[in-house]
């Protein structure tokens, strides 16, 4: 491929925009800040989408879909979510332009159409929602509800990345109402594991299940539940969270039922979501200097066929003699895709579907039609093998499963050997800034130890492990006494 190629090693930033770029999966657009999604990472993102919609669905719930704008006298109800989105949010002020009579040939808000009430577009959509919860429920009868949407959303970062952060992306949210509290921290307990879930088994990445300390807590919410995984660069990524709201919005919107003994309450809450972050996830947990890898679980193509030939009677050959093995992959459920573009040469194309991730490459030609073989390389390992064509179709589907858990395994292996435990101030930068890697150290649990931390080696706390066991120790900083390890990294 005519591309400049910077490897991991050298510039991992780098060598992360140029993969998005290279690979065809997005690239920025004209709205500074914001990115256009091409066709074969969109494809990506959908498959993500359908496995996530069916896990949504199997735990019962369904999907709806709520305005993008927020009237900001209902934004402004819950204190602690419009405090810590205030400053993320995009306003529309007027609904028209005009021609600019001081400057010819351009447009402005026209004074006119100012609106009487500024609409914030939705950063999230606790507030819109919420306030239409209150005409739904009346009674125990009611409830739960459980609902989720897929959207955008508007956050207006001033520094972006493809994919991990950018002003708009693209996300589902769901929103679930409750008669109790334990209903409530149930559900958020088990979209964590349905999140969870689907990183391991599905993008093959291992994660960290966890809950947020008070400072890295979703704005309004009593708790957040997360899921951490580590990037090949040592960084962590939140993937995934789920929040336990308590009765915050319920009281911000005065969304009472009725209960079973006839009393008045308020309404418990949830909210959970993933984003187009975890395309970013995919490429950094998995990926080489030589392009995307990707788990066939969610690889728009599967299979990809190149002839090798010299003439176009070649070529109808090839084709026609692969035909079989196409029609009875699809059977199998996978996508099979025959490269027969007379405008590239087969090694081109090579790189190409190499960089692109496909799991399965066959190289076929004339030869191996005589010799009743075919060439199958896997993307992962690289690994080349000379395979009948009798049993190829067998060999490249089983091969599927292979390649799935040998990415999961791989990364997990990559993660274990890099999470490392901290006893001492000195041991927490070594590991934070040398080895580049999770730190599991002891907190006094307090924000301004926290914070101290961040500010000294730009390390936050990813989360404190739902199965960290208790241990008593010290604080790596101030010195004060500790009952649990919690997760300390570098983070995007």
């Amino acid at each position: 491929m005519a591309f400049d190629k910077v490897k991991r090693s050298e510039n991992y930033s780098e060598w992360y925009n140029q993969l998005v770029k290279n690979a065809d999966l997005a690239e920025h657009s004209a709205v500074k800040g914001c990115m256009v999604i091409k066709p074969y990472g969109y494809a990506i993102w959908e498959k993500m989408q359908r496995q996530l919609d069916d896990m949504f669905k199997e735990t019962g719930h369904s999907n709806a879909y709520f305005p993008l704008f927020v009237p900001k006298s209902l934004f402004e109800k819950e204190e602690k979510n419009a405090e810590g989105f205030a400053k993320e949010c995009a306003v529309v002020t007027h609904y028209r332009l005009k021609a600019n009579p001081d400057k010819p040939g351009t447009l402005m808000a026209d004074p006119d159409s100012k609106l009487e009430e500024e609409l914030v577009v939705r950063p999230t959509s606790e507030a819109i929602i919420w306030n239409t919860y209150k005409n739904w429920i009346q009674s125990y009868r009611d409830l739960p509800i459980l609902i989720n949407q897929w959207a955008n959303v508007v956050r207006w970062e001033m520094r972006t990345r493809l994919f991990l952060r950018t002003a708009e992306f693209l996300w589902q949210e769901g929103h679930t109402a409750h008669a109790s509290k334990e209903e409530a921290l149930e559900e958020t307990v088990r979209m964590l594991e349905v999140y969870a879930e689907f990183a391991q088994n599905f993008m093959a990445v291992p994660v960290i299940k966890g809950v947020k300390s008070e400072n890295e807590r979703f704005a309004g919410a009593d708790d957040t539940y997360c899921i951490e995984g580590m990037m090949q660069d040592g960084k962590a990524l939140q993937m995934g969270t789920s929040h336990f709201l308590g009765q915050n919005f319920a009281k911000a919107f005065d969304v009472k039922f009725q209960s079973k003994e006839g009393k008045l309450e308020y309404v418990w809450a949830t909210s959970w979501g993933v984003s187009t972050r975890l395309m970013g996830a995919l490429i950094m947990v998995h990926s080489d200097d030589e392009g995307l890898v990707l788990p066939p679980k969610l690889a728009p193509i599967h299979i990809v066929i190149v002839p090798v030939y010299r003439s176009d009677e070649d070529l109808a050959t090839i084709k026609m003699a692969m035909d079989p093995q196409m029609q009875a992959w699809k059977k199998l459920g996978l996508t099979v895709k025959f490269d027969g573009r007379d405008t590239f040469k087969p090694g081109y194309k090579f790189a190409e579907w190499e960089l692109k991730g496909v799991p399965v490459r066959l190289a076929v030609g004339m030869r191996d039609l005589e010799s009743n073989t075919v060439e199958v390389f896997r993307r992962d390992t690289k690994e080349k093998t000379v395979v009948s064509m009798e049993s190829v179709v067998d060999y490249a589907a089983n091969l599927m499963n292979d390649i799935q858990e040998s990415l999961y395994n791989r990364a997990k292996t990559f993660r274990d050997t890099r999470v490392y435990e901290a006893n001492s101030w000195n041991e927490f930068v070594e590991i934070i800034n040398v080895k580049e890697g999770f730190a599991m150290a002891h907190w006094d649990g307090t924000g301004e130890t926290e914070e101290k931390i961040k500010e000294l080696t730009k390390a936050t706390i990813r989360c404190i492990p739902l199965d960290q066991p208790e241990e008593v120790g010290v604080c790596i900083l101030s010195g004060k006494p500790s009952v649990k390890r919690v997760v300390f990294a570098k983070a995007y």
